[in-house]
């Protein structure tokens, strides 16, 4: 069971694709929105997803007028990242929610990437922009890949890394793509939306590779055989 945060505004139209990858990665998606009971121990890992802008407070930049914010959300997605810490659930960010894991751990971000970067900037749900992946890292061994054609609908990005965080991807100007931690458990952010690239084999990969962890990490608990055991149990109810 994986536990996906979206935006209220937005969650209707994106958390059907988050469900679609987690389903076709062997797992099962329940949506988590603010203003809601979210409850990190009914689950066994976390995807942080995309949406608005996080407010400049948590990290020391800047409030600028125009900027669309979601403080309820930024609360609830800061709780259930510093749960996620504690309990060992893996973790998988993307846009936003890759931003929101560096920020949690420490980390700033540029509020206006693309005035800091000689990058191209482009704003599509399709793969036209290209990112570089850092050979000894998490999500070269997921993708198998060295390059990565990816989308983009973001504004800010990853500035100071946060604690026990290192880059592992970039775009042609330097500009931060990927986050993923030093060290076990799993956890792993991504700038852009893998979610609407399910029809590439690399990209549905991410989610293949959190469901796998969510799994590890539940075989080494014993809630596997647990959960398998009333599976099984339910299946025989339903059959007579």
């Amino acid at each position: 069971m994986i536990g996906v945060t979206v935006s209220r505004r937005s969650g209707w139209r994106v958390y059907p694709l988050m469900a679609l990858n987690v389903w076709l990665a062997g797992g099962r998606a329940v949506r988590w929105q603010s203003r809601e009971a979210v409850d990190v121990a009914t689950v066994d890992g976390v995807i942080i997803g995309g949406g608005d802008d996080i407010a400049p407070t948590l990290y020391g930049g800047e409030l600028r007028m125009g900027v669309r914010l979601d403080p309820d959300r930024d609360e609830m997605e800061s709780s259930v990242l510093r749960a996620a810490f504690d309990t060992d659930l893996p973790i998988l960010g993307i846009c936003r929610g890759s931003q929101m894991l560096n920020v949690v751990l420490g980390g700033t971000l540029h509020q206006e990437a693309y005035s800091v970067y000689n990058s191209r900037f482009v704003k599509t749900i399709l793969p036209k922009k290209r990112v570089t992946l850092t050979e000894d890292s998490l999500i070269y061994r997921v993708t198998r890949r060295e390059c990565l054609d990816v989308n983009a609908l973001h504004t800010q990005a990853v500035d100071k890394l946060g604690r026990g965080l290192r880059a592992v991807a970039r775009d042609e100007g330097g500009m931060v793509q990927a986050i993923e931690r030093i060290r076990d458990p799993f956890a792993l952010g991504v700038q852009w939306h893998p979610e609407h690239l399910f029809y590439r084999r690399a990209h549905r990969r991410l989610f293949k590779a959190l469901v796998e962890a969510a799994r590890a990490r539940m075989a080494s608990t014993g809630q596997l055989e647990a959960a398998e055991a009333e599976a099984n149990l339910e299946a025989a109810r339903r059959s007579g």
